[in-house]
């Protein structure tokens, strides 16, 4: 009895801060429309290959006209770290991180600029083909964990953009 009496009063503490679900509305609703009206533009380099894909699975764009364009410059860098008694670099770090642009097509105003961005750190092992196959799994982690940096913060834009109607 004391769990449902904690339960109720902490559902209607809840209630009354001000939360609301980020995808409330469903499929119609006004961040799940805004994703899906986004398009990415190409991006240069392998790393940007893979953010572009990751990206696009995320937004959903449909085949109607985009109301919105996301443009991203990545910077992609890989520094050794531990170095062993022969000089030789034991760990390396690569970083991705992102700059981004969500353009108003309209009118051509950049509605959203910010950056996003992550780390992976990286055994250097005796087989050069492992420590190569290390770090391209790292970027297409990192490029994921990028693309979803992004798509929430669009998504947050969404939410809290007039005219959507969720204000």
């Amino acid at each position: 009895m004391k769990r449902v009496a904690l339960l109720v009063a902490a559902t209607l503490a809840l209630s009354g801060c001000g939360l609301r679900p980020l995808y409330g509305g469903g499929p119609d609703g006004a961040v799940r429309s805004t994703l899906s009206a986004v398009e990415v533009a190409p991006i240069k380099g392998q790393s940007g290959w893979l953010v572009a894909n990751a990206l696009k699975d995320r937004l959903d764009h449909n085949d109607g006209a985009a109301r919105y364009r996301l443009e991203v410059t990545l910077d992609d860098q890989i520094a050794g770290l531990g170095v062993r008694r022969d000089d030789s670099v034991a760990r390396e770090r690569r970083t991705l991180r992102a700059r981004y642009q969500l353009i108003d097509l309209s009118n051509g105003n950049v509605v959203l600029d910010a950056t996003a961005g992550s780390d992976a750190g990286i055994d250097v092992v005796g087989s050069e083909y492992a420590t190569i196959a290390a770090e391209k799994s790292a970027l297409e982690r990192l490029s994921g964990i990028v693309a979803d940096q992004i798509v929430a913060r669009v998504a947050r834009f969404a939410q809290n953009a007039p005219g959507t109607g969720s204000q």
